[in-house]
């Protein structure tokens, strides 16, 4: 019995070995450099995205508008909004339900100012449920939330981000 079930195990191993399984590794660029320009205000999106793209190590990331000029795209920041909307209450009209929702509106120019990527929004929601007595811990729970979505929408944006295809320079 122990044989027989060693020899199935042996013969499922090729099969899952060509599967086409691997490990999810950093994205690969068209460019080796990328200015990030930031809304004014807080933009945590952006300032998430700026260390995950340092974090592939496989771009120059480009901070300073001084510099703009010597990235081969600029990454614009248009807006980041979170909202949270009622979508539910009770009888007594205490809410009971938001619906937390998180935007962000982006561009890719070259230097030139060469649309790579037209003006792209990417919204995430998720629905929350609301109770008054654990005001606090929901008020934590949505902050968490938000930080999920965040998350996500960065690394939708590197995903776009790596889908670029950069026609290739005449260096002539």
């Amino acid at each position: 019995m122990l044989t027989r079930r060693l020899l199935i195990a042996a013969a499922a191993a090729p099969l899952l070995a060509g599967c086409g399984f691997a490990l999810r590794q950093a994205p690969d660029f068209a460019f080796r450099s990328i200015y990030v320009e930031l809304p004014s205000g807080n933009a945590a999106s952006g300032h998430e995205l700026q260390r995950q793209l340092e974090i592939t190590g496989k771009l120059q990331v480009i901070t300073d508008a001084a510099d703009r000029n010597k990235a081969e795209v600029a990454l614009q920041v248009l807006q980041e909004a979170r909202q949270r909307v009622v979508v539910g209450r009770d009888a007594a009209g205490n809410v009971t339900e938001f619906q937390l929702r998180f935007r962000l509106r982006f561009r890719v120019r070259t230097p030139a100012g060469k649309e790579v990527l037209p003006e792209v929004e990417i919204m995430r929601q998720i629905d929350q449920s609301y109770s008054d007595t654990a005001a606090l811990s929901k008020d934590a729970e949505a902050q968490m939330l938000f930080t999920d979505m965040q998350s996500d929408v960065v690394q939708q944006v590197l995903r776009r981000l790596a889908a670029i295809k950069l026609e290739p320079r005449n260096d002539s």
